[in-house]
């Protein structure tokens, strides 16, 4: 950092780290010891900007990657698109083996990184869930930020958090997780594949 922006207040971004994915399964037994939270087997991660040819050549390589085969009851993968033009990557597997799921997650942020896409990476997510529990959490990882926070979307169909649960899982996991300090940057997720939803496994 130059001098003047340490006057004018500046900081650089933060260089992603996509190794501080690896921190989850550890996380999630802090969680579950904590709040009842468990993986539901179900991530994926969000990116933009990736049309046409490219994006039928990133759909490819990725099901190559994870060794997609449907017919043989692998993983399935799936694409979606949002709203607001995002796309997901959706990664499914048993609700046991995160392990799995986070270098799923891991090796799609890693492959569209080497392949020039990192600019257009927004987030990747696992999703949790409480034997009675009214809503599914989400823990996200920013990738630009190099941060994670809870999602916590409320089940009545309104666009509404949990925001007590939110904060009650980053002061949980504070210590596991690199979490997100500027609340404004917890941005929510509706759209996000497998929340809200039972995952197989």
């Amino acid at each position: 950092m130059g001098i003047l922006d340490s006057i004018l207040g500046r900081s650089r971004p933060v260089r992603p780290d996509l190794d501080r994915l690896f921190a989850l399964p550890a996380a999630a037994l802090t969680l579950q010891a904590g709040t009842g939270y468990t993986p539901t087997g179900a991530g994926s991660v969000c990116f933009a900007g990736v049309e046409g040819a490219a994006f039928t050549r990133l759909r490819e390589e990725v099901r190559d990657l994870l060794d997609v085969d449907e017919d043989a009851g692998a993983a399935p993968v799936a694409f979606s698109r949002d709203a607001y033009g995002y796309t997901w990557l959706a990664a499914h597997r048993p609700a046991d083996d995160l392990v799995t799921l986070v270098n799923d997650l891991h090796a799609v942020n890693t492959l569209l990184q080497e392949a020039g896409f990192g600019p257009h990476l927004l987030c990747s997510l696992t999703v949790f869930r409480a034997p009675g529990a009214r809503h599914d959490l989400a823990l996200v990882y920013l990738y630009k930020r190099g941060t994670f926070y809870p999602f916590a979307p409320r089940s009545d169909g309104a666009e509404a958090r949990d925001n007590t649960l939110e904060l009650q899982v980053r002061a949980l996991l504070a210590g596991d997780l690199l979490m997100e300090r500027d609340l404004e940057r917890w941005f929510p997720v509706w759209a996000a594949p497998g929340l809200g939803l039972q995952a197989s496994g």
